[in-house]
């Protein structure tokens, strides 16, 4: 390890070296010969090499850019997390190089301890940025045989320059780009997410506007304005359209209303050609819910863009015959609702409630063979760096439940701003995922424990 931890003083830069280059995103370079290519993906590009005789490896994996995270060091952060902690599980925090800057670009490396099937090995994580964007490099080994070879390949890599890089688009950014569309006040961190593959969340008044080129979604916060007791289906559909939609247009044409499919979570949607009454352009529009997606609004120049984005075109929608799937692309637009996490935005208490109830029957008889029941509630209270939290259970067959509860106090960081660190909880320190969703003036704190991703659970902000 003494060896492998000396890549420590290595010196981090970007230049080149005469001999064949590669490019991958925004990445030039030069790999070492004898080097093998191992993977090749839209998502990352790894080479390796390897010693039988002495069982000594290195590999190196180049990661395709991401949105920053705004700095240098969230960028770092994320991606040792991302990319070395969940895969690697290293033993100690990384030990730092000194940053580096060029081209328009800050550098930043650390490495850390693992072990791999019971032998020691080192993981290196380097991360560029320039505040719009980030790019990383990861390079593990067990020796320290590869190191001036290793040295030289870093000094090989010259990223791109990005003309015109600026910090990851703010709330108050967007309200100068979109005069109509100004991102709602928050007391709250953030009111942007930029997403890998191109779209830009942000929070206004009424709903959640998703962008990418010239698509727009608005993601409708829940309201109880639209009129649901109706029995029919079609009515339903009418009513959200003309609570939702029809007083922002005019000059409404070719007006569909879908009738309803055989899926068992039936969709709703209703689109038209309509004109903005904002900028009196003429757009197609059509409003869709199924399940749990909420009422979602998706605004584009006609509808042949539609079809071309999304996949679906509602002509040839059959009642039948369609498959469930082809409302994936649309269901998925609600997924945009999720926005970072801030240290401020923790502050108070935050809780979960549970609830279920199975009632037995007598197969022979009919007759009433009781009843079980189970309900929870989990709270975190956070106050500065510091929470309690508690959970609290009742279940069993009704008149003879039995209750149940623990909890615990300790301190709380973010490694970054979709984590959350907490020193103790049910006796050992976790990591939980974290992100907001929002709703029409609050909102939904979502967590996860990082260690079993099988779900999240949503926390409301009890005032």
């Amino acid at each position: 390890m003494k060896n492998a931890l000396s890549f420590l003083f290595l010196a981090l830069g970007f230049g080149s070296f005469a001999q064949q280059k590669e490019t991958f995103d925004l990445a030039t370079y030069t790999i070492p010969l004898g080097w093998k290519k191992t993977s090749n993906t839209e998502n990352v590009v790894g080479y390796a090499i390897t010693n039988n005789q002495k069982g000594t490896y290195c590999q190196i994996g180049i990661y395709a850019s991401t949105n920053s995270k705004g700095s240098l060091e969230a960028d770092f952060d994320s991606e040792w997390q991302e990319l070395v902690v969940k895969s690697y599980k290293p033993t100690t925090k990384p030990e730092m190089v000194p940053k580096t800057s060029e081209n328009g670009w800050d550098a930043q490396a650390g490495v850390a301890p693992f072990e791999y099937n019971g032998a020691q090995a080192a993981a290196m994580l380097v991360t560029a940025s320039n505040n719009n964007r980030c790019m990383s490099i990861v390079v593990l080994t067990n020796t320290g045989d590869y190191q001036a070879v290793i040295e030289k390949f870093l000094e090989s890599v010259d990223l791109k320059k990005i003309e015109g890089s600026s910090p990851p688009v703010t709330g108050q950014e967007i309200k100068k780009q979109s005069p109509n569309s100004p991102a709602a006040k928050s007391a709250f961190t953030f009111t942007t997410s930029n997403f890998d593959d191109g779209w830009t969340s942000t929070v206004q008044e009424d709903w959640i506007q998703v962008v990418k080129s010239e698509l727009k979604v608005l993601l409708h916060y829940p309201t109880s304005k639209i009129d649901v007791s109706s029995m029919d289906y079609k009515t339903i559909s009418n009513n959200a359209w003309n609570t939702l939609v029809a007083p922002r247009y005019s000059n409404l044409n070719n007006f569909v209303l879908l009738s309803g499919t055989s899926d068992y979570e039936k969709p709703h949607f209703v689109a038209a050609d309509v004109t903005d009454n904002a900028t009196g352009k003429k757009v197609y529009v059509a409003l869709f819910k199924k399940g749990n997606s909420g009422w979602i609004e998706f605004i584009t120049s006609d509808k042949n863009s539609f079809v071309r984005a999304f996949g679906l075109d509602i002509s040839k929608v059959d009642y039948y015959n369609t498959e469930s799937v082809v409302w994936d692309p649309l269901r998925k637009m609600a997924d945009y609702n999720k926005f970072a996490v801030g240290a401020a935005d923790l502050e108070g208490l935050w809780t979960s409630n549970f609830a279920g109830m199975t009632q037995y029957v007598n197969i022979y008889t009919g007759a009433d063979a009781g009843a079980s029941s189970h309900s929870s509630t989990e709270s975190f209270h956070f106050t500065g760096n510091t929470y309690h939290w508690e959970l609290k259970s009742a279940s069993g067959m009704v008149g003879n439940l039995k209750f149940q509860g623990t909890k615990s106090d300790g301190r709380q960081s973010l490694p970054n701003n979709w984590q959350i660190y907490f020193s103790d909880l049910e006796g050992k320190p976790k990591t939980y995922n974290a992100y907001f969703s929002c709703i029409k003036g609050a909102r939904i704190l979502w967590l996860e424990d990082s260690a079993y991703t099988t779900g999240y659970t949503g926390y409301g902000k009890k005032e």
